[in-house]
């Protein structure tokens, strides 16, 4: 989920993190709109902080300008139509940094979260992170161990896909008409084109079209008054199209048995988070979104590059969306035989822009040997815990004190921070009503968790919270409670390092497989502290054996839990606990510091710019700023956010960013 978009003038810190290992449970991904503030359990960074700039996308190679004309109006059309499904009005004006900094006064920090210790002595030095977000770019580590680049815009050879011409040989307007009756949504039972080049060639073209677009229809020639036309209509009735439109099987009439039933294919975005892209290409290809699988979600505000598998779409329908889409490019086609699971992935690569730093050389080679060879803290990154002065973890904690009318107060009550206008208005008809249908009203989003959870009010009544609280999807539920989690192993390794510092002690855990074992007195010095684990609290745990192990029951004891029994009385908000590693060395690290003049020219280039053939960046050896590259790859379920924080010693979040922002513009 992505979290309040409120933009900034310059500067931004908030970044896309890596992809975590996503919960087993998780077999069904919703979408929820933008006034939802809190982040999947999974580990990705979301989006604190919007930059106001409109950076333009990857040119429409090779489009011709009919091509570029049915596109575009098509894509407007898409794009209108998810506005408006999205309620999302827009202002068209900019907060002014001042005006937001004022609003984040009341955010978090690092200190609120347990986030309070370093691994290195190194001074630390400012930066500007994600100015633009073309300065961090996240390229997927498959399962294989590869990166994923896009680099191949070549489509496979098949005779049985319909020739090119057939993927723009319709109009805008025949689209909608085929459309509409594909999907019975209007009394007539035919839609007739008329061929205006009267070949065959012409003629077979456009069949190919309609069959390939508009599965269960099927077509004529028909002479009407000396002219010839294409006659579309439904080849049976609505049980045979509710047939081929499953998610399991939307090709069934029409693709090769020869053939993998997946499409897998490289997807590179900008500033675009994975759900938000895959509606768009449902929406374009007239397929439902469930017919996409992938390993791990990526977030908006960057450009980042990964797999993508498609159930029984042709790699030329793939291919035709890069000549209608701006900031989409799809490569790298080939068919699979199974689609992709979440968690498969093996880490992201991250190749990250800090703008006019001010560190040394010396100060700047520290921090990054450092980086390379010890590591940072694995705490979870801000974007964990929501925006406002309302955390997430406070949400939770309420879940697993079965305080249910407070869950309701805490995620519907008025509080400070940034938030679109209608959600404010929203909680203040709440605070002073009581009344959910009227506060309802005050949302042109429904789908965010506000408006689900009022939603479940009106229709349970406020004497069943429990009820109304389960509309809201389970993994939006889940991730208030796995947000407590983190709060507690934030704290939690913040004291273990404090108390025993950056080696294994006698007590710690450490994994043999999938099972947490103790290091014992002479077996320390077979481990290091990269070895060393941390449990998140849950009932199929088991806490290290020394003075943390109290710490963790007094933080539970102090908020009304039982360390002793996390199931809960709904199994949903049952904790088993998990094992995480306290410190992280990245690999394949690397970095540059670049003198430059301009703070709008791009400082690497993409891999899109890589297949127009642009030359790299040539930077003079002095400049009016300095930028520091960096190159490095993480596992699953860490926070780039927290690499950098290590590198440059500054507080990660948006209250105290904000602040520094302000500043710099000043």
């Amino acid at each position: 989920m992505e979290m309040t978009n409120v933009s900034l003038k310059r500067g931004c810190l908030v970044v896309e993190d890596n992809d975590g290992v996503a919960s087993q449970e998780e077999t069904k991904k919703q979408k929820v709109s933008e006034c939802c503030l809190i982040n999947s359990q999974d580990g990705v960074e979301h989006e604190g902080l919007h930059s106001s700039e409109n950076e333009p996308g990857p040119p429409e190679a090779g489009s011709t300008k009919k091509e570029e004309k049915n596109c575009s109006a098509h894509v407007r059309e898409e794009e209108e139509e998810e506005e408006e499904e999205e309620g999302l009005p827009e202002t068209g004006e900019e907060e002014e940094p001042e005006s937001f900094a004022d609003m984040m006064k009341h955010g978090l920090t690092e200190l609120d979260v347990g986030i309070t210790k370093f691994v290195s002595p190194h001074e630390g030095f400012s930066g500007i992170l994600k100015e633009r977000y073309s300065d961090f770019v996240v390229h997927e580590i498959g399962k294989d161990g590869r990166i994923s680049h896009l680099d191949d815009l070549s489509v496979p050879v098949d005779e049985e896909d319909p020739p090119e011409d057939a993927l723009t040989v319709l109009t805008a307007e025949d689209r909608q008409q085929l459309e509409e009756l594909q999907l019975f949504k209007n009394k007539e039972t035919n839609v007739a084109i008329e061929v205006i080049e009267d070949t065959k060639e012409k003629r077979t073209i456009i069949h190919q079209a309609i069959k390939s677009l508009f599965p269960g229809l099927e077509t004529k020639t028909e002479d009407r008054e000396g002219r010839k036309y294409i006659v579309a209509y439904h080849a049976a009735g609505k049980k045979a199209l509710a047939k081929v439109r499953t998610a399991a099987d939307p090709r069934k009439h029409s693709w090769p048995k020869s053939r993998g039933s997946y499409c897998h294919f490289v997807l590179y975005k900008e500033n675009k988070d994975t759900m938000d892209a895959i509606n768009v290409l449902s929406k374009y290809l007239r397929v439902k979104p469930n017919i996409f699988s992938y390993m791990g979600t990526k977030d908006k505000r960057a450009i980042t590059v990964q797999e993508i598998a498609v159930l029984k779409i042709s790699a030329q329908r793939l291919a035709h969306l890069n000549k209608c889409l701006m900031n989409f490019k799809l490569g790298n086609f080939s068919y699979q035989k199974t689609p992709l699971k979440l968690g498969e992935l093996q880490g992201n690569h991250f190749t990250v822009v800090l703008r006019n730093i001010t560190g040394t050389e010396e100060q700047v080679q520290q921090a990054m040997q450092s980086l390379k060879e010890t590591g940072f803290i694995n705490y979870y990154g801000m974007q964990r815990f929501g925006t406002t002065a309302v955390p997430t973890y406070q949400v939770g904690r309420a879940i697993l004190q079965n305080a249910w009318t407070e869950v309701m107060d805490l995620i519907l009550k008025p509080r400070s921070g940034a938030e679109k206008g209608y959600l404010v208005k929203c909680r203040e008809e709440w605070a002073k009503t009581k009344d959910p249908a009227s506060a309802l009203k005050k949302l042109p989003v429904k789908r965010c968790v506000e408006g689900q959870l009022l939603r479940g009010l009106s229709k349970y009544g406020m004497k069943n919270i429990v009820s109304a609280f389960g509309i809201i999807p389970r993994n939006n539920r889940l991730m208030y409670i796995h947000s407590y989690q983190s709060y507690v192993w934030n704290n939690m390794v913040s004291k273990r390092v404090e108390d025993y510092g950056l080696k294994p002690v006698p007590g710690d855990l450490v994994l043999k497989g999938a099972t947490a074992t103790y290091i014992e007195e002479d077996d320390v010095n077979n481990y290091s502290i990269h070895d060393v684990v941390m449990p998140l609290p849950g009932f199929d745990v088991i806490y290290p054996k020394h003075k943390i192990s109290e710490a963790y029951r007094e933080m539970l004891t102090a908020d009304n839990l039982d360390i002793d029994n996390m199931r809960h009385t709904i199994r949903d908000y049952s904790l088993s606990g998990a094992y995480r590693k306290i410190i992280i060395r990245p690999q394949n690290v690397s970095w540059e510091v670049i003198a430059y003049d301009d703070p709008k020219i791009p400082l690497f280039n993409t891999d899109v710019d890589n297949l127009e053939g642009k030359p790299p960046p040539v930077f003079a050896s002095e400049g009016k700023y300095r930028a520091l590259k960096m190159d490095f790859s993480l596992p699953p379920s860490t926070y780039a956010t927290m690499a950098i924080r290590e590198v440059l010693k500054m507080d990660t979040s948006i209250k105290k960013q904000t602040q520094l922002n302000t500043n710099w513009l000043r």
